[in-house]
């Protein structure tokens, strides 16, 4: 299809991929969101255990794409990636929902038992790990192939267009999410959990279908460079360092019929030096394609690190927001109860209802404020994203305050349910919904933009990783504080019975590390400098 031709909106293949993408959180989300009451009520482990377990999971899920994503931008195409990882995961998820037949037979009575859960997780993590990157860096090759920008040359089109996708591919991913935590959670509380764990995995069965059904309208871009020995190329950026070392020039191929030299100099020429930076960028057997591309994710380590902290605030809501909930009054009418883990559903439906707002509403309004076509920066976005999820927490400390004043007052009862209601923790619920528009779609589209073309698997890896590496934070933190709050024989922060648990203060804590990470992010954006900066000022 010609430029001219072309719709503004999305491509078809683009919508066909965000809806396979929500399917796949759908499937995901059924099987997560109400884990840890699996854990507690089938596999009875204590609160602690099963939170340590669910935050060790996610984190695992979400690190393992820092391992496929450099295999996957160097030495695999995207499409075969998908379809050998959507494999292991319809595997790891017919693994749990056959655990949860056995068990519905024979509850688990040793600890070998419920090891094979265990391995049937990992598998779905390791199908995960390089589905979830793959796909979404697939989605984004449908953009018409213009990636390939001038390094000094300005594309507000191409901006407009990539924002939207962003948006709208998670968009995508929270309608299956909703779907997934509030249909799921209550199948599985109402019906048992073989059909709560057997129809996630119909979904993603049905999710491959449509993949392979949608490979004639897809935009496979062409990669000469895909023949590659990683290894070889390790060795040979060794050998460059060791050369820069030594003297003042690099030696980049080592190509019997081509030497090229590049002096250092102090004023770097733009044209010339352009071309061999995009050829360096687009081939891995290049010397210092691996030292290049590790100089860019190292600049890129600060930023990430001030964000681990949201996204151990993200891990709350499937872990002790839920048991929060189980404490708490969940009627409607005489017989209907509200499973606590559908609460998660707050989330996604206030970004599904308030995302079309943002460019509807918020962005006009900061276009009039700030005076700059884009509004905000992405920068900007993110920072605004990890103040709403400290405000959150602090609400959550409030309201968790709150029951524990109740719970005092009726210790005469057997019961630990409360007579607060659950809807108090939707003002929490909501506001981290908010923090999500901001902050999670602009780490996604600040990753994407920030690393070189070839490493775009790799950019979204690093997007997972922060919330990968945030759940094994969260889960050293429970375990610390566990440990620190239970000595002299009294009851830890999170002892199994809600009316002695201080979540409260586990809450405050967290709110006041986040509000230290949050400072320590606006001191690095005022001295951070983006990809695009650099590249115009080589330009200069």
């Amino acid at each position: 299809m010609g430029r001219g031709e072309r719709a503004k909106g999305l491509s078809k293949s683009c919508i066909l991929l965000i809806v396979i993408a929500g399917m796949e959180r759908f499937a995901f989300k059924g099987v997560a969101s109400n884990l840890v009451t699996y854990l507690t009520d089938v596999v009875k482990m204590s609160n602690s255990s099963a939170a340590k377990t669910v935050n060790s999971w996610c984190g695992f899920t979400s690190m393992l794409p820092l391992l496929v994503a450099p295999l996957a931008d160097s030495c695999w195409d995207r499409y075969s990636t998908i379809l050998a990882s959507s494999f292991l995961y319809v595997v790891g998820l017919v693994a749990v929902t056959s655990t949860a037949l056995t068990w519905a037979w024979s509850p688990p009575s040793t600890p070998g038992s419920s090891s094979f859960l265990f391995w049937s997780l990992c598998l779905i993590s390791l199908g995960q790990g390089a589905y979830n990157p793959s796909l979404q860096a697939f989605g984004a090759d449908q953009l018409d192939g213009t990636d390939e920008l001038l390094p000094c040359g300005k594309d507000d089109e191409k901006s407009d267009k990539k924002r939207q996708f962003f948006q709208w591919w998670y968009f995508g991913v929270c309608s299956g999410s909703l779907l997934g935590v509030t249909l799921m959670s209550y199948i599985q509380d109402t019906f048992g959990w073989v059909i709560g764990f057997a129809i996630p995995t119909v979904a993603m069965v049905t999710s491959i279908a449509f993949f392979s059904c949608g490979s004639r309208i897809y935009v496979y871009k062409p990669d000469e460079e895909l023949d590659c020995k990683p290894f070889h190329a390790i060795i040979h950026a060794i050998k460059v360092t060791l050369s820069k070392l030594s003297k003042s020039k690099i030696t980049l191929p080592d190509d019997n019929t081509e030497v090229v030299e590049l002096e250092l100099q102090e004023k770097p020429l733009c044209h010339d030096q352009l071309v061999n930076n995009k050829s360096l960028d687009e081939n891995p057997k290049s010397g210092t394609y691996l030292l290049a591309n590790s100089k860019i994710v190292l600049r890129l380590l600060p930023i990430w690190t001030m964000l681990l902290m949201f996204a151990v605030i993200f891990q709350q809501p499937a872990t002790f927001f839920t048991k929060q909930g189980m404490a708490m009054k969940r009627n409607i009418g005489r017989d209907f109860k509200i499973p606590p883990a559908t609460l998660q559903s707050a989330i996604t439906l206030s970004i599904i209802l308030l995302m079309p707002l943002y460019d509807k509403i918020f962005i006009p309004i900061t276009q009039m404020v700030t005076r700059n076509d884009k509004g905000i920066s992405v920068m900007q976005r993110m920072g605004i994203g990890m103040f709403l999820s400290i405000i959150a927490m602090i609400i959550a400390a409030i309201v968790e305050t709150k029951r524990l004043e109740i719970s005092r007052k009726m210790l005469t009862q057997d019961s630990e349910t409360m007579h607060l209601s659950i809807f108090w923790l939707l003002p929490q619920y909501i506001l981290l919904g908010i923090s999500d528009i901001f902050t999670v779609v602009g780490m996604q589209e600040f990753f994407y933009n920030e690393v070189p073309v070839r490493m775009r698997t790799m950019g979204f890896a690093l997007y997972t990783s922060v919330f990968g590496v945030g759940s094994f934070l969260s889960a050293i933190l429970i375990s610390v504080l566990e440990v620190l709050t239970s000595s002299e024989g009294r009851q830890n922060w999170f002892s199994d019975d809600m009316r002695k648990a201080r979540l409260d203060k586990y809450y405050w804590l967290v709110a006041l590390a986040s509000a230290v990470s949050l400072l320590l992010y606006l001191i690095l954006c005022r001295c951070y400098k983006s990809r695009k900066d650099h590249e115009n000022n080589d330009c200069k």
